[in-house]
C-alpha cells in the first residue's frame, strides 16, 4: 500500500496560481450564468431605464420600445470569461465549467421548486402587505418558479452556446495563430450567441406553452441578439484588461505555458 500524500502536498496545489486563477475564473463564470437565469424572470424597459423616448423600432412587422431580460446584463460578463478561459485553459477548460454550470443551474432550480412547495407561515403572507405585497408565497411563486419550457430553453441554449463557441474560437485561433485576440473573442461569441439568442426563445416561447407566431419570435430573437453582440465588442476592452492582468499575475513564462496549452488541446 502506497503512503498517503503528506498534507503539505494539498497546500502546494492550492499554491499553484494557475490552480487558483481557475478555480477564481470558474467562480465567477458559474455565479454569473446561474444568477442571469434567476433574475431573468424581470423584463426591463431600455429606453425608460435611460431615460430617454421610445425607439418604436418596427421589424419583421413587430414594434414598441426595447425590452430585455435583466439576465442580459450579466451574460455579456460570461462571454468575456469564457474566451479568458478558453485562451488559457482550452476546450476541456470551458467545457468542464459549462458542464458544472449546468448542473448548478438545474441544481439551483429543483431547489426553488422545493421552496415553492413548502407550506409558508400564516403569518408570513400577508407580512409585506403594506409593502405592496398581499401574497408573499404567490409573489415567491411567481419570481422563483419560472416554467419548465423557460428553464428547458435556458439550459440548452447555454449549453449548446458555449459548445459551439468553444469550437470557433480554437479555429480561429488555429488560423491566426495569438494575432487577433479581439477576432476569436468576437466571431466565436457572434457564431455561439446567434444560434443561442434563437434556441432560448423558440423552446421557450414558440415550442412552448405561449406559441408565439414567427414574426414576433424572429423580431425578439434578433434584438437580443444585436444587443448580446454590441455588449461582446463594447467588452473587448476589458478582455485585453484580463489578459494583462493574468500575464502579470502567472509572470510572462507561466501565461505563455497556459496559452501553449490550450492552443494543443
Amino acid at each position: 500500500m502506497e503512503p498517503a500524500a503528506p498534507p503539505a502536498q494539498a497546500t502546494r496545489t492550492l499554491d499553484d496560481r494557475a490552480v487558483r486563477l481557475f478555480i477564481l475564473l470558474a467562480a465567477f463564470f458559474c455565479v454569473n450564468a446561474v444568477l442571469a437565469e434567476f433574475i431573468g424572470v424581470k423584463i426591463f424597459a431600455l429606453e425608460d431605464t435611460l431615460g430617454i423616448a421610445p425607439l418604436e423600432w418596427n421589424l419583421f412587422g413587430q414594434s414598441g420600445s426595447l425590452n430585455f431580460t435583466v439576465g442580459t446584463l450579466l451574460w455579456p460578463f460570461v462571454f468575456v470569461l469564457t474566451d479568458v478561459i478558453n485562451e488559457f485553459f482550452g476546450r476541456r477548460g470551458v467545457r468542464f465549467i459549462s458542464w458544472l454550470t449546468v448542473a448548478l443551474i438545474v441544481y439551483g432550480f429543483v431547489f426553488a421548486f422545493l421552496a415553492i412547495a413548502t407550506a409558508p407561515a400564516t403569518w408570513w403572507v400577508g407580512a409585506a402587505a403594506d409593502r405592496g405585497v398581499p401574497d408573499y408565497q404567490a409573489a415567491f411563486a411567481a419570481i422563483f418558479g419560472q416554467g419548465m419550457w423557460s428553464i428547458a430553453g435556458s439550459v440548452v441554449a447555454f449549453l449548446l452556446g458555449q459548445l459551439i463557441d468553444v469550437g470557433v474560437f480554437h479555429r480561429i485561433r488555429r488560423a491566426t495563430g495569438e494575432r487577433w485576440v479581439w477576432l476569436r473573442a468576437t466571431g466565436s461569441t457572434a457564431v455561439s450567441q446567434l444560434v443561442d439568442s434563437f434556441v432560448v426563445i423558440w423552446i421557450a416561447f414558440v415550442l412552448g406553452p405561449q406559441h408565439w407566431p414567427t414574426s414576433l419570435f424572429l423580431a425578439v430573437s434578433s434584438v437580443n441578439y444585436v444587443y448580446k453582440m454590441l455588449a461582446a465588442v463594447a467588452m473587448i476592452p476589458l478582455l485585453y484588461a484580463m489578459r494583462h492582468a493574468i500575464r502579470a499575475y502567472l509572470g510572462h513564462q507561466r501565461e505563455a505555458q497556459l496559452r501553449h496549452e490550450a492552443a494543443l488541446d
